[in-house]
């Protein structure tokens, strides 16, 4: 199944998307719908308005999660490309709902940095409350995937350890198109499968990698987090970044005005978005 978020004029809709027609599901937005124990046969279904996919506006997936949580480091090869040594344990950091942007939405690019980078990532979303769970809890609370671009401005994000400052600048962070769940993908992340993630640049293919080079995978991460707080329907877990980022090249790749940054994931869609300085 395929889930999203859309707006349309009377405010956000969770749909259900099938093919060339998205039915909405009688929710705001799919977090709300994700609160529903029943969610999975609810979204099977539901039988509201139908529209057509072409002309589908995305909201991003989820537009105001309770928790926006990133991992570090977390591919072999961007940790090896950034000098470093792999990890004992997740690098753990946080966003605010301010910076997501739907999946084709304009990237703001602020004129205080001029090092804005492209982080095409993996992003587990939570279907059911858990606290402290095994390996079976953490896989069974997994609702989905999808895909998220971690816009970072490092020059903000190396002025202290704290990567916070660098990561949640507003209107920067696309989060979509659509969540898939685990049995609709070629493979299950949750089960070590691999699945091609990269990014584009104004068409130049600058990240390839596959999900197996996790150094935490997505069921690792479940368990890690709940240790330490409730995970909750809705909650997003971006899982890291493969190597290839703009700051680890030379010369340096920056997000620029005007480029485009496409993001993608097999089997679950891409985020294609224009980048636009503003002021």
């Amino acid at each position: 199944m395929r889930l999203a978020t859309i707006r349309t004029a009377t405010g956000h809709r969770a749909v259900r998307v099938d093919g060339d027609t998205a039915v909405e599901t009688g929710e705001t937005d799919v977090r709300a719908l994700l609160e529903r124990p029943d969610w999975a046969e609810h979204a099977a279904g539901a039988a509201g308005p139908v529209h057509e996919t072409a002309g589908l506006d995305y909201a991003p997936l989820v537009p105001s999660p309770e928790k926006i949580i990133c991992i570090g480091l977390n591919y072999r090869d961007h940790v090896l490309e950034m000098g470093n040594e792999l990890p004992e344990y997740p690098t753990v950091f946080g966003k605010y709902a301010p910076a997501l942007i739907g999946a084709y939405d304009e990237i703001e690019l602020p004129e205080q940095s001029d090092r804005v980078d492209y982080e095409a990532e993996l992003v587990v979303v939570i279907g059911r409350s858990v606290r402290r769970a095994d390996r079976e809890a953490a896989a069974a609370a997994i609702a989905g995937y999808t895909v998220l671009n971690d816009v970072s401005m490092r020059d903000y994000q190396r002025r202290t350890k704290q990567f916070l400052q660098g990561k949640t600048w507003e209107h920067s962070t696309p989060l979509g198109p659509v969540l898939v769940t685990p049995d609709e993908l070629p493979a299950d992340p949750a089960a070590g499968g691999a699945l091609r993630i990269s990014s584009e640049l104004s068409g130049e293919t600058m990240q390839d990698s596959t999900t197996d080079q996790l150094v935490f995978g997505a069921v690792d991460l479940v368990v890690y987090l709940s240790e330490v707080l409730t995970l909750n329907p809705g909650d997003v877990i971006a899982t890291g970044t493969p190597g290839g980022v703009g700051d680890a090249r030379t010369p340096p790749r920056y997000l620029t005005d005007g480029a485009e940054i496409v993001t993608a994931v097999e089997g679950i869609g891409e985020c294609r978005n224009v980048c636009r300085a503003v002021r």
